[in-house]
């Protein structure tokens, strides 16, 4: 096996063909390789490798360098993408090696953190990843939201084609990923796809003259849906204006679909709303993401809880050996373990899934002995806790 990295110029007969196999209809025209051509730009700064044998690519797969916030610090993050391999080629260790390989690379690169959507969340579990939560979809009809547009509500509303708006959007997801746990964006590269299509419509709210909120949606058709993407909004008040504009098409559309974060709670938005809201989760087609540490860099430096813990790292190619994390000012230090020497402990076993699942807020120090992923005594599990709360990651971007 010869692992290597793509040129831009291959992508289009090599990497680009395997993924539309894997992720499209199949066979494609034997014309997708000129409209391939056309996503190069977007591609541009991704890092793609092929596994071949005998000069025939067998495997893929890529990572995007983006950025995601990890309660509260913005940190490079490696979004692994297009991982795929022909048919006959499957279940035979080249996927295995292409990851290693490609997570070896953006560690080296400086990125401490990955995300992806897992073709099967077991599989990459046991690279390491640990499961967030998937967006929800709000479902209901635009009727329910008529008594917004009688609020007075302090914000400006302002509407274009995301071609022409998308200098502002962009801003605002910026200030989003400063501000919110687990939300991630692309790279600029990547990013401008969303302008360069101008198929959405980007609603925004401000206030004071400041972005306060975004949503950009599409219509498919007279009496049918309005499809908004991610609802991103600051506040009620934000969110407000943004559902008030919605209300406005009760003689348009016959019901509205938006994505939220799975902190929203559209039943409370208003008194009469009727609304549908769910995430769905299924194998092969609509996975949640997953998210881990390549580094301990990471958490350096993140607010904590006064706790104090040994943790022990195992089965991991990138997280490995014992050390002390101490947050007793307020700030995650990582320590020389025999920080220790001068008192008693306490100590968890961790794996690379267990400890990226406690540093992204989703899982108890109990649901990490529960599911495997570490042996956590009830005195490390106290301090794990302190130093790590819950949270409540948003990802944001799609791959």
């Amino acid at each position: 096996m010869l692992i290597r990295r793509l040129t831009a110029e291959e992508r289009p007969t090599t990497s680009f063909p395997l993924q539309a196999y894997a992720f499209e209809a199949s066979p494609m025209a034997a014309s997708r390789t000129e409209e391939f051509r056309e996503y190069l730009p977007y591609n541009a700064g991704n890092r793609s490798l092929v596994a071949e044998e005998g000069g025939e690519p067998m495997a893929t797969a890529s990572a995007v360098p983006m950025r995601q916030n990890l309660r509260g610090s913005v940190l490079p993050m490696a979004g692994v993408a297009g991982v795929t391999s022909q048919p006959l080629a499957r279940r035979s260790g080249y996927v295995r090696a292409l990851l290693h390989k490609l997570l070896d690379e953006m560690r080296d690169e400086g990125h401490p953190l990955s995300a992806l959507y897992p073709f099967r969340a077991s599989f990459y579990e046991r690279f390491g990843y640990v499961g967030l939560p998937r967006r929800r979809t709000a479902v209901f009809s635009p009727d329910d939201l008529a008594p917004l547009l009688r609020a007075d509500l302090p914000d400006e509303v302002t509407w274009q084609r995301i071609g022409a708006g998308y200098p502002t959007w962009r801003g605002w997801t910026e200030e989003c990923l400063r501000e919110r746990h687990g939300f991630a964006i692309f790279p600029d590269f990547r990013a401008v796809a969303l302008r360069d299509r101008d198929d959405r419509w980007v609603v925004t709210a401000v206030r004071d003259g400041r972005t306060v909120g975004a949503v950009t949606y599409r219509i498919d058709d007279h009496g049918g849906t309005l499809l908004a993407d991610d609802l991103l909004a600051a506040d009620p008040y934000a969110r407000a204006a943004l559902l008030q504009f919605f209300a406005r098409h009760i003689d348009q559309v016959e019901r509205i679909s938006v994505q939220l974060p799975a902190d929203e709670l559209p039943e409370l938005w208003l008194t009469d709303l009727a609304v549908h809201h769910e995430a769905r989760v299924s194998r092969p087609g609509s996975p949640a993401p997953m998210a881990r540490l390549l580094s301990l860099d990471a958490l350096a430096g993140l607010p904590a809880g006064a706790g104090r813990v040994r943790v022990e790292l195992v089965d991991d190619r990138w997280l490995t050996g014992s050390h002390l994390l101490d947050g007793t000012a307020g700030r995650l230090e990582l320590l020389p373990d025999d920080s220790a020497a001068e008192g008693s402990v306490p100590t968890a076993t961790l794996t690379a899934a267990g400890l990226s699942g406690l540093a992204y807020g989703v899982l108890d120090p109990a649901e990490v002995a529960v599911r495997g992923l570490g042996v956590v005594p009830v005195d490390a599990a106290d301090e794990l806790r302190r130093i790590f709360p819950r949270a409540l990651p948003y990802l944001f971007a799609d791959f």
